[in-house]
């Protein structure tokens, strides 16, 4: 099984998952410029290690001090808004020259029940064309919560070749789970790398997408789930998922607002009777609120899936029919 994605989406989908007897890849996306990972990458010339680190803390079966460790955010001093994890990987990759072996040794430090593969070895940035023209440059400005024209195309600022470990989990995944996550600035971002799409188009692993349960301004401004199926469709081609999972239990009605007064609405499921792809939904929501560390610059969603109930889901409806055959 191969989830493709970054940030806290991939995060649950991973944390959820690691608990099935599943051979289990992480495909992360490499173009984050923001936070913690954006400083440390301008001052160090290292590959952003925030997705990277999230992925490896969700597989993680270590002692739960490694796990503490290295969520850890600094609240002041020089490393203040620094993430533990983040640093520890970037003095990793200057003392190996080599990120995919800091990756490595951090896989036998937390002892994951699977890999995380960045998807490129690559430094590069993403662009957004906007409707009216503007161009976005980075991932760190495309994130930025501000109303404004929608985006219309996505890519890299300079072409960059994909990891040869991602494209081969893509090749040889039986399945394959989409997100859930920021679609611009944490999902598709993976699949501006041309090998990766070619890759994905002709993968026979049943592929999944898992809807996000909320918009985000400045990217997704009032998108239902035919929106989403619509744009990954333009980037991947006809037909490109077997199944899509949606939520269809309510959210806390207090935390819906706080995103209303932001201008952020909820993403509604008007897809119905499609054979291509299979509509799946379930009570997948957490009806716990995330709180942020003081220390984190960034903001972060309140309202996550629940990775339980979402891997439970995937196993039951999704996995098992197809490992019966």
């Amino acid at each position: 099984m191969v989830v493709i994605g970054g940030g806290t989406g991939t995060f649950v989908s991973l944390f959820g998952l690691k608990q099935y007897p599943v051979d289990l890849s992480a495909i992360i996306t490499m173009t984050d410029s923001g936070g913690s990972s954006g400083k440390l990458r301008d001052q160090y010339g290292v590959l952003p290690p925030g997705d990277i680190r999230q992925a490896l803390i969700a597989l993680s079966d270590s002692d739960r001090i490694w796990r503490e460790l290295f969520l850890y955010r600094f609240e002041n001093g020089d490393f203040k808004g620094h993430n533990f994890g983040n640093v520890f990987l970037t003095v990793l990759e200057k003392l190996t020259n080599n990120f995919e072996k800091s990756i490595e040794l951090a896989e036998e430090i937390l002892k994951t029940k699977g890999q995380v593969i960045p998807v490129t070895l690559e430094n590069g940035h993403i662009n957004a064309r906007l409707k009216d023209g503007t161009l976005i440059k980075t991932e760190a400005l495309i994130d930025q919560k501000v109303r404004r024209e929608a985006i219309v195309e996505l890519t890299l600022d300079h072409e960059i070749k994909a990891n040869p470990k991602a494209i081969l989990a893509i090749t040889s995944a039986d399945l394959i789970i989409v997100g859930p996550g920021d679609l611009y600035t944490s999902v598709l971002p993976v699949f501006t790398l041309k090998e990766v799409v070619h890759a994905y188009q002709n993968s026979k692993a049943k592929k999944v997408l898992v809807l996000n349960l909320m918009n985000k301004l400045g990217q997704t401004d009032d998108f239902k789930a035919s929106d989403f199926l619509k744009t990954y469709t333009k980037y991947l081609g006809t037909n490109p998922f077997d199944y899509l999972i949606a939520n269809n239990s309510p959210l806390p009605p207090d935390i819906v607002q706080r995103y209303n007064e932001y201008g952020e609405s909820e993403v509604i499921n008007d897809l119905t009777g499609l054979a291509n792809p299979i509509i799946l939904s379930a009570d997948i929501v957490s009806q716990f609120s995330y709180k942020t560390s003081a220390a984190d610059v960034l903001e972060r969603s309140l309202i996550r899936h629940d990775p339980e109930k979402l891997a439970s889901f995937i196993w039951e409806e999704i996995i098992r029919e197809f490992c019966v055959k």
